[in-house]
Parts: C-alpha cells; structure tokens; sequence
C-alpha cells in the first residue's frame, strides 16, 4: 500500500516538480517575446518526450494564474463573498458592488493570463498534429489533456466577461472580433468533446481527485457547460436535457472514474484532505516546490487575527444560512465575528481552514483547489432534469444525497427527515447549490444564468446581526453599480480594446 501510494504521489509530484523547473528556467531567460514559448518543445513534435514538455507547460501556466484570487475575480459579484470596505482591495470591490471598470488591474491580469494558456494550448495541438507515438494511449491523453485544459479556460473565461475572441492558431490573430456567445460555447463544447473521447477513465500515476482530468471530469464539466448554454445569455433550453444526461453519465460511471462524495464535508477543508475522491478536477499546489496557493489562510481572516482581508462572509448570507452541520463546515462559527473591531463579518471555514489547520500568519499554502467537486454533477443532474421536464426517481435521490450529508447523516441512506420527492426539483437543487457551494466563488454565475442578480443583491443588509453595544451591523460594500442583464459581464480590459478595437465593438 505505501508503495502504491508513493508512486501515486510521485506521479502528481514529478508534474509540479518539473512545472517548477520549467517556470524557473523561463524566470532566468533573456527573453523579449512571449515568455510561454520557452515552455514548448519547437516545431512539429518528433516524440513522446516533447509532447509531455507542451503539456506540463500548460499545467505550469494554470497553476501560476489559478493560484491567486485574481483568478476567481468574478465571485466576489455573489451575495455569499464580499471584500475588505477599503484597503488595497479596489479591484474586488468593483465586482463586489457591480461597477467593474475596464481598467480593473485583475481583470486585465486575469485576461492575458489565460489568453497565454490559450496561445501555449493551440501551440501544442498544433505541434502534435501529425505525430504517431508507438503508445497510442499515452499520445491521446495528452492531447485529450491540452483540449481538457482550452476548453476549461475558455468556459471560465467566459463566465467573467461572455463573448470572447476565439484564438485556435499558435500565432494569434490580432485584430479577431468577438465571437457570438453561441459559437463561444460551441468551441468549449468540441474540446471537452475531444477530450471526453482522448482521457482515459482514470489517468495513470496520479492520486484522487483527478489532477490529471479523466473522462468522468471533461463530462462534468461539459454538463457544467450545457446548464449555463441552457440559462441566460444564450437561454437554449434544449441544453437542459444534455446537462441532465451528461451529469447521468458521470454518477453512473463514478466508480470507474475513482469519483465519490466524501462522508464528512468539513473533510474537504483540510490541506490533510487535499487530494480525495469529491474532486473531478483538481489544480494540485506544493509550497517546498514553489507551486504555492495563495488564496486560502491569512487572506480570509480579518486585521484581528493577522489576516489580509480579503475574502470575508457576506452577512446577510450567513444570516439565511440554514442552521446545521453544512453551516458549521462552512463559516468559522466560533468567531465573535459580530465585534471584530475593522471590519464585522463572518469568516468562511474553506477559506482559513479548520481550527489548526492552517497557521494564522500563513497565506501560501498546499491547499488544493477543487475546480469541480462532485456535489455539483449530482445537483446539475437534479436541476437540469427539472428544467429538462425528465424528472426521474435517480434525480431526487442525488438532490437528497447532498442534503442528507449537509444535515450529517449517511447520504446515501434514505431518510424521511431530510428527504423530498414533491415540488419544482429545479427550484430545489438551485437553492440546494446556494448553501453546498457558498464561498468557493461559484453563485455568481448561478445568479446570472438565472438572471437573479437583482433578486440576490437588491436587499443584503443584515437583519439581526449585532454588536456588543446593540447596533445593527451593516453592509460592508453596498450595491451601487446596475444589476440589470447589461451589467452580468465584465468589460474586456481597456488595454486589449486598444491594440484590438474591434473588441469593442
């Protein structure tokens, strides 16, 4: 067993041993171009050996853009996470309180980081086009792999600012116009579909929580994607069905594709935890290799507790919050958050961590971040076969399981207490994703699928939270911006308009 795991770890450490190497000897060169050239084997691929170089160098450009929040910039526009009032938070708080600028500093970070994995992805597609391996296994997931890694960026691109320009070709097309919302979706759609057939079931070598993505995570997140085609903008209802069925496919294959809920939710918050079996897809870090993450720890406690102030618990959220066992491995309860003498507001326990867990002063850390956890495809597999109209006894069983482990019992052990089998199941689930997904920067995107921005953030002042002398806490952030549809997305940076107008078109 300890050989087995050793060789499972080694496999994912070997990935970020050689994306560190990689990132340092691009640091160290005398470079004038585009510096993720450095990261690719040049030329048409010749063997197995270059085409693994291209790919790790896709993983070492998603790890140094994911690491910090700049990446999940848009989920501060949610009602459950707001930002510090004042501090050196401005860029969050425009998305906080809906008056994104295209000046916004993380926004245009965030956009040339991921048009540059874009550019390295095309490049290895490219470079790969007309090489045979002797292991045709080994040369499909790896191009499965580079289409997995496209398609996700694109579709989580896409969510922050909607229409996008389409770059498919190694050299980028300067003056591309923005592609339709349609033909976004539709590209995101081919490549997780390529990579849906490439990945094998499990990928070999590596340890749960697929860090190499498998088959099982490219058809959740095209069930993802078919439930966002369904809502607004596009709002093809016909993609409801194929959301429902793609979910279906991945619960009913779960165990090929090593893919369980895990029996304690709180479990998933310890960096003890970080690779498990809840995970579809997970951006794995390691601090001694310097692939650190930077978004958990210090970053979401307040000044009181030496923290940086950046990701707090919306009030009012927490307030509504239902009471129970998900409550409590949500938010840090035993906080007297009410008197922090800065800034009052509750503290969410997937931010910091567990008691003891992660040091208080710490915020690089080998927290792993769960881009997909399976709690959603059972909750997409609910709520699309409700608005799909193909209820079915299966679909109430996976709305249940997740609330039965959100009231602590045993989720796969029916329970009249917790159970339901009557009511708008598509209603129930979405609500259901409000309370499991709280703080991992994913209600803003439900709220703007729906269209239920001005629902959520019309009224988030706190009702009856207070503090030592009585008075009613308020609203760190309020909503000054639009909440009509025109405000959902982002503007595009100002400086890519610039050297492309036609993005502003």
């Amino acid at each position: 067993m300890r050989d087995s795991t050793y060789k499972k770890w080694i496999g994912w450490e070997k990935l970020l041993m050689a994306g560190a190497l990689l990132t340092l000897a691009v640091s160290c060169a005398d470079l004038d171009e585009d510096p993720t050239k450095s990261r690719l084997a040049p030329g048409s691929y010749t063997n197995q050996a270059e085409l693994e170089l291209g790919v790790t160098g896709l993983y070492t450009q998603l790890n140094g853009m994911a690491r910090m929040t700049t990446f999940v910039v848009s989920g501060w526009g949610g009602d459950d996470i707001t930002t510090h009032k004042v501090s050196n938070k401005a860029d969050f708080r425009e998305y906080d309180q809906r008056v994104v600028s295209p000046l916004n500093a993380r926004s245009a970070s965030n956009w040339q980081n991921i048009y540059s994995t874009v550019r390295a992805a095309n490049s290895v597609l490219a470079n790969a086009k007309d090489l045979v391996l002797p292991d045709m296994n080994v040369q499909n997931r790896l191009i499965g792999e580079a289409y997995f890694l496209r398609g996700l960026i694109y579709f989580h691109l896409t969510r922050i600012h909607g229409r996008l320009p389409l770059q498919l070709q190694p050299d980028p097309i300067v003056d591309l116009p923005l592609a339709s919302q349609a033909e976004v979706y539709q590209q995101i759609e081919s490549d997780l579909k390529q990579a849906e057939t490439l990945l094998p079931d499990v990928y070999p070598g590596v340890l749960e929580g697929a860090p190499r993505p498998n088959k099982g995570s490219a058809k959740a997140i095209l069930a993802r994607l078919y439930l966002d085609w369904g809502g607004f903008p596009a709002k093809d209802q016909s993609k409801y069905a194929l959301a429902a069925a793609k979910a279906k496919e991945v619960l009913d294959n779960k165990a090929t594709y090593h893919f369980a809920l895990l029996p304690n939710l709180e479990s998933l918050w310890t960096i003890a935890n970080r690779f498990n079996s809840e995970s579809v897809f997970t951006i794995a870090y390691n601090v001694s290799l310097n692939v650190p993450n930077q978004k958990f720890g210090k970053l979401g406690h307040p000044a009181d507790l030496l923290g940086w102030q950046e990701t707090f618990a919306e009030i009012r959220f927490f307030e509504d919050f239902p009471e129970g066992p998900r409550k409590e491995a949500t938010y840090r309860t035993e906080y007297d958050w009410e008197n922090f003498s800065d800034q009052a507001n509750p503290v969410f326990k997937k931010i910091v961590g567990p008691p003891g867990d992660i040091p208080l002063d710490l915020f690089s850390t080998n927290r792993n971040d769960y881009y997909m956890r399976l709690a959603e495809v059972y909750l997409i597999y609910a709520e699309a076969s409700g608005r799909a109209g193909t209820v079915t006894p299966a679909a109430w069983e996976a709305l249940n399981a997740i609330r039965r482990r959100a009231a602590g019992k045993p989720f796969g052990t029916p329970d009249k207490t917790v159970d339901l089998t009557s009511g708008d199941i598509a209603e129930l689930a979405y609500t259901e994703r409000k309370w499991e997904f709280a703080g991992e920067y994913l209600r803003w995107a439900d709220l703007v699928r729906m269209e239920r921005v001005k629902e959520a953030l019309s009224n988030r002042n706190p009702r009856v939270s207070k503090n030592k002398a009585g008075e009613l806490l308020k609203e760190a952030n309020p909503i000054i911006g639009s909440l009509e549809t025109s405000n959902y997305f982002a503007p595009i940076p100002q400086n890519e308009v610039m050297l492309n107008p036609k993005l502003g078109q």
